[in-house]
This record gives C-alpha cells, structure tokens and sequence, in this order.
C-alpha cells in the first residue's frame, strides 16, 4: 500500500518504512515556533514544572512577536518580556515587530519534506511548501522543545482535485472558504487536506498559503500541497533547499476525494459568526461596514496589496468607513513601498499599519464596538473575534474589502 506525501513526512520523522492512519509514532521534530499569544505560559512552565528543564536544540526554536505589536498594557508587556528574556538567554531566534509568524517562517525557515510545530492553529499554512505543519498547544510545545520530539497519531488524508483555473477577479480566498462551506468546519477534523491536480498548478505559492492556512477551518490537522517545481523556484528565492520532496504514491489511500473545477468559483463571502456559513457575495451586497480590514497571515502579502492597490488607486475610503492595511511581514511593507502601493492606501483615507497579526486576532488595533460590522481579510469570524460579542465580521477577499471600503457597503470589485 502506497503513502500520501504527508504520511510520508511522518514516517521519514518517525524513522520507519511505512505508516498508515491510525498509528501513532514518536517523530523528531524539524522545528518549533512559538508566538507571543501563549510563549509566556510555556515559559512559566518550564520553569515551574519541570525538575530539571532543558531545551533539547535551541537552533529549531522560533520564538516571534506578532499578535499584539507594540504592547497595549502592562500584562502583555510582562508577557513579551518574558518571551525576550527567555529568547536571549537560550539563544533562541527571536522576532519582533517584523510581521506575522507564519509569514515570517515561510520567508525564513520552512522547507518542503519538514515536520514542524507551531503554538498556533494556523501553523498548517507551512503546507505551501510541502512541509507537515500543525498547530499545538502549550503542553505539547514544552515536550518538543525540551526533548526535540512528540507524538503523532497518522492522520487519514482527504484528496481535493483542482481542475481549470481561477476567472479573473476570483482568488484563492474564494476557492477556499468556498470548499470551507461546502464541506463545512468539522468537514476534515483531524484530517490532512491535501492539494492537486492540474489546477494546483495554477496556483502560486501565496495561492498556496491561502488554501493550506484555512485548512485547520475546515478542522483539518493541516493542508499540503506536493513541493513542485513552483514551490522549489521560491526556496530557492529565500535561499533555502528542500530536506526532501515527496509526492504521493498512485495507490494511496484517501479517506475521500473531492474534485473542484477552479472555473465554476465565484466571489463568496463567509457570513458571522461562523467561517462554514458562504455565500455567493452577491447575496449580501448592501450590507453597511463601519470597517475593513486588509491583512492577516492569511491574505496581507504583496499580492493583495497589489489587488487592494489597484481597486482602490485614485478613490477614497467612505466616509464613516475605517480601512486598516496592514502588511504581513517587514518584507512585504518594504516591498509595498518600493511599488507606491502604501502611498496608494495613505491617499486614499486608508490607515496603513506595521507588520502585525491585527484586528484579526482582534487585539489592540482596529477592535469593533458595539453592533459594528467588520468585512475582513482575516482568518476567522466567530462572535467577538474581532472585538463587542454584538460585532459582525465578514470574511471575504482582497477585492471584495477594498471594494466595500470604498462603497461603505459590502459590494463586488
């Protein structure tokens, strides 16, 4: 019997010939990140529970700064600190205030064939590149980081094969919360979502980064897409080599398979409070915002600025109207500058921000009040995600935010 590329991440971490679903291994981890949401509760516990703490390779540790940039209050400082200090005594990578955590590991760290943790649910977008990844909590963190290893229970995976290509003024945001709703938010719990067919092709590895960064929405363990020759011509871009390429054997077992004609996707919008709840965006065009949010790890690269750029490009935010665009990493703002597009925002009424996670994690920047409607690029919608439990969020693209911010209503580019 045949294994699926992640199967096969798993028994080369794991050091064994062959795995199937329902196993369970204990793997060697290529890599841990941790970011400033839980990196303080981690450290209390590796210095209150354990009798003789150790960091087993402090060279797989990233420890990155992204969900409340600058510190709001005392207690998130206290928590930063803590994370600073922790980072320059064990010699640890350490970032802060250069952008979101998983683009900050695509740009830096993540190689194709890699099995890696992250203390955080959207650690999956490490699929891009044909890397394993998953997010984990606290406790699990702590294990890997002090012994270099954990425990995996061998995910079944779920074939999606894309065919055609996206229409023009469709993007991959489209195309994922469009599956999201067609197979709804438990439809691949504790499942692999693995990406292919010729459409994959089609798609960049920012495209890439869509799909496999909203996979755990779906509830999957991660997303993955094979590392092919669009996924290596990036490595090679940041500098990086693959630890191994792998693709899925003929005789491969998938749980189920599902096939997704690219040419059929439309502009959707996923309606609160809950990411499975999509619909043609037609159908809520009129709804009234009071903001916009253009940004997030999950669509705030150069290509959505380029997309936000380009709508908005000589108009204005509407009046009453607050358009926040925050790039996702230090690089991206550099190159959004260099392009002109954050003179484009500036002009336009926009608030251009640093680096940062944002009102998608619905921290100190942009939070909604009271009965306020919030049309996001972001990563989730569920009550009070972004801030007042009466608050809306609406989830849709790069184009259908920039549009809306300038309408003052949900509307299509």
């Amino acid at each position: 019997m045949g294994m699926t590329i992640a199967e096969k991440i798993i028994a080369a971490a794991a050091g064994v010939d062959h795995v199937k679903p329902g196993d369970i291994h204990t793997v060697n981890l290529d890599r841990l990140m941790s970011n400033d949401g839980t990196t303080h509760l981690t450290v209390d516990m590796y210095h209150n529970k354990l009798t003789k703490p150790r960091i087993a390779d402090p060279g797989k540790l990233v420890f990155i700064v992204d969900h409340n940039v600058p510190a709001d209050n005392p207690k998130t400082a206290a928590a930063q600190k803590k994370m600073r200090d922790f980072a320059r005594e064990h010699k640890i990578d350490f970032w802060e205030g250069k952008g979101v955590c998983h683009q900050i590991m695509m740009e830096n760290y993540v190689c194709p064939g890699e099995l890696i943790f992250g203390a955080d649910s959207h650690t999956c977008t490490y699929g891009a590149l044909g890397a394993f990844g998953t997010g984990v909590g606290c406790t699990d963190f702590l294990y890997g980081m002090v012994t270099g290893t954990s425990w995996v229970l061998v995910p079944e995976s779920v074939k999606f094969n894309l065919v055609g290509k996206l229409p023009d003024g469709v993007y991959p945001r489209d195309l994922m919360l469009t599956i999201i709703g067609q197979i709804g938010a438990n439809g691949c719990n504790y499942q692999v979502m693995e990406f292919c067919g010729e459409g994959a092709k089609t798609l960049s590895v920012n495209d890439r980064m869509v799909l496999c960064n909203l996979s755990v929405e779906a509830g999957a363990k991660t997303g993955i897409f094979e590392a092919d020759e669009t996924a290596l011509e990036y490595l090679e871009e940041w500098g990086r080599k693959p630890k191994a390429v792998y693709k899925s054997d003929p005789d491969a077992v998938y749980a189920r398979e599902y096939t997704i004609d690219l040419s059929t996707i439309e502009p959707v919008i996923a309606r609160p409070d809950f990411v499975d709840d999509v619909v043609p965006a037609k159908e809520v065009c009129g709804v009234k915002i009071d903001e916009a949010f253009l940004g997030s790890c999950n669509n705030g690269r150069i290509e959505e600025l380029r997309i936000g750029a380009g709508i908005i490009k000589g108009k204005k935010v509407a009046e009453n109207v607050r358009f926040l665009v925050v790039p996702a990493s230090l690089f991206v703002y550099k190159q959004a500058l260099k392009e002109g597009l954050i003179d484009i925002f500036m002009e336009s009424g926009a608030i251009v921000m640093n680096p940062n996670c944002s009102v998608c994690w619905g921290s100190c920047q942009g939070v909604i009040g009271e009965n306020e409607v919030l049309i996001s690029t972001g990563t989730r919608n569920f009550k009070g995600r972004a801030g007042h439990p009466s608050s809306k969020v609406y989830l849709g693209s790069a184009a259908t935010v920039t549009a809306s911010a300038i309408a003052g209503e949900i509307t299509l580019a």
